[in-house]
């Protein structure tokens, strides 16, 4: 647990030098990178390793146990005989469709909404938002991420590359970057498409819950991505409270 906890400090210490030069060059919005939250930030940085790493290992088991005893033998066989980039392209597309279904979920039931209100309460959007979540979001949408994927027997190389990418990919959503993907805007989840799913405008609520691939919300239309237009206004309509540990709790306090 503490080797867990001393990575996961070290890779966020690693992102903090990238991506605070990063949004200074590049800024879409003029805001202090000093910014009000940032110690809120810090502790769910800090403070989600542990119990995250914990509550995954009851979805890595599930989904190792259930290669061993459902899926049937040619299934495994077929998936490991598959060349690596293709497992990896399987990889991401069959955990990016659980994100998808359990980041809407989040957003359709109340007690769950209470749990991803947490992530949605950050109003000066930047990297260091992709870290502000409650510990039980970030069980809840990559636990049933990667079950599929463990269950249909991928190989580890295959998973932990994924792992590693979708790692700094959703530092690179939240940042306040105005990095234009262009044509392949209405494929690869851009910073400009998370930004839109994170406004606190009503015609962009409940839009853009894929983590990966913009043609998934295409596919299910939940796409919400104007052209020459930007968010403007971040968070959510209803009050939250400021500071880790009252963050925390608020998913169980009315």
């Amino acid at each position: 647990m503490l080797e867990n906890w001393l990575s996961g400090l070290k890779l966020g210490l690693l992102a903090f030098i990238i991506f605070m030069p990063v949004e200074y060059l590049f800024a879409l919005r003029q805001q202090k990178s000093i910014r009000r939250g940032i110690l809120t930030d810090i502790a769910f940085l800090l403070f989600n390793t542990w119990p995250v790493a914990a509550g995954l290992l009851v979805f890595w088991a599930s989904g190792v146990l259930a290669s061993f005893w459902i899926t049937p033998a040619p299934v495994l066989q077929f998936v490991r005989d598959l060349p690596y980039w293709l497992q990896l392209l399987l990889v991401f597309f069959l955990a990016d469709l659980g994100i998808y279904w359990s980041h809407r979920a989040l957003h359709t039931y109340p007690a769950l909404w209470r749990v991803h209100a947490v992530h949605h309460s950050v109003k000066d959007l930047d990297w260091l938002a992709a870290v502000h979540q409650h510990p039980l979001d970030l069980i809840f949408m990559k636990g049933i991420s990667l079950f599929p994927v463990l269950a249909l027997g991928f190989s580890e190389e295959a998973i932990g590359t994924y792992l590693l990418v979708a790692y700094w990919h959703a530092f690179l959503a939240h940042a306040n970057v105005r990095i234009n993907f262009g044509p392949l805007r209405y494929l690869v989840v851009s910073p400009e498409f998370h930004h839109w799913h994170h406004s606190s405008e009503r015609e962009a609520r409940d839009r853009n819950y894929a983590a990966h691939f913009a043609f998934i919300d295409l596919v299910f239309g939940s796409l919400h991505l104007p052209k020459g237009r930007r968010p403007q206004a971040f968070g959510v309509d209803h009050p939250m409270p400021r500071g880790f540990l009252r963050l925390l709790v608020y998913p169980f306090i009315r």
